[in-house]
């Protein structure tokens, strides 16, 4: 067999070994749930073949966890983009704000499992114009003046958020990447660089299913405890949030009553998700609240989480808060 046809080889495995754990694992489920571990399969997928073709000295910000794409905790009140860099490269960013209450930018360096936020600007230190329109130069040298962000050692990831409290309703923001020095067109293909792709997104293939397991066994029902695994950008989390979660088992005739105390913050919000770390249907349903639309009383919150359905008897949530600050503009 040809070096190509094993790299291919290798993913089909991968999604034969993942489908197979899969269904060892949801086997005692109801054939919804079952349907629902195979669904957020094929939308980790499709989110991970959006971006299996990069360009490190032409990157793209690619908008990253639509409804089709859900892959790792998508959240419904931010919009994400994406871009592979290089950390010998020099990039500028703009992009305008819409109607978002908080943007980041970070920069990551390592793979899934072993990540690392190597740095990170927030809107509050971005050039916002009164527009609401910013510039960032990312990597290289620093310049005199003007934002910078640092950018890692060898390969890394770009990832720009935008935090909505109303992000039906809001103005939608957008933002772009260009290199600052102009390099020669890449090759139409390498073959040494396809078949290593071929095999990182196997290997993200065969993982899927073992983070679902893991994370289904970590909380006890009806509980709500600090995400400490999620600071310091693991899993490309913001290490500006900060996380909770919680897990919830029902029975058709009770709910579950969730109160808090809100922080001094620019950005709050609860949303639930599947086991399978896809958020509910966000699309036809409220699956979340934000500081921006949910009703607090003296500074207090209460979400009440009922079954709506046959497939909603074992469900998690998951809340996070950005830092306060003042929006520039």
């Amino acid at each position: 067999m040809t070096p190509e046809g094993r790299a291919w080889a290798g993913l089909v495995d991968a999604l034969q070994a993942a489908g197979r754990r899969l269904d060892e694992d949801t086997a005692g489920l109801s054939a919804d749930e079952r349907a629902d571990g195979y669904r957020a399969l094929l939308r980790g997928l499709h989110n991970q073949l959006a971006r299996f073709e990069v360009d490190r000295d032409r990157p793209e910000l690619v908008l990253f966890n639509g409804w089709r794409q859900k892959f790792f905790m998508d959240n419904p009140d931010t919009r994400y983009w994406v871009a592979d860099v290089r950390g010998d490269r020099q990039y500028r960013l703009t992009g305008h704000m819409g109607d978002a209450v908080y943007a980041s930018v970070t920069a990551y360096s390592g793979t899934a499992g072993a990540v690392t936020a190597v740095s990170r600007i927030d809107g509050d230190r971005l050039a916002v114009d009164a527009s609401g329109e910013f510039s960032l130069l990312v990597g290289g040298e620093r310049p005199e003046t003007g934002s910078w962000l640092r950018l890692p050692e060898g390969n890394g990831q770009l990832w720009v958020r935008h935090f909505h409290d109303d992000v039906a309703a809001d103005r939608h923001g957008w933002c772009a990447i260009e290199p600052v020095a102009p390099s020669p067109p890449p090759p139409s293909i390498e073959g040494a660089r396809f078949r290593h792709r071929l095999q990182r997104l196997a290997e993200t293939v065969e993982m899927m299913p073992v983070v679902f397991a893991g994370v289904d066994g970590q909380v006890e029902p009806n509980t709500v405890d600090h995400w400490a695994e999620m600071a310091d950008g693991a899993a490309y989390t913001e290490p500006g949030i900060h996380y909770q979660r919680g897990a919830w088992r029902l029975e058709p005739d009770q709910v579950l009553v969730v109160e808090g105390e809100t922080v001094p913050c620019r950005h709050w919000n609860a949303l639930l998700y599947s086991r399978y770390l896809n958020s509910l249907d966000h699309r036809h349903r409220t699956v979340s609240r934000t500081g921006g639309n949910a009703t607090l009383r003296d500074g207090r919150y209460r979400l009440i989480v009922a079954p709506g359905d046959r497939t909603s008897r074992s469900r998690r949530a998951a809340t996070g808060s950005t830092p306060r600050g003042v929006r520039p503009g």
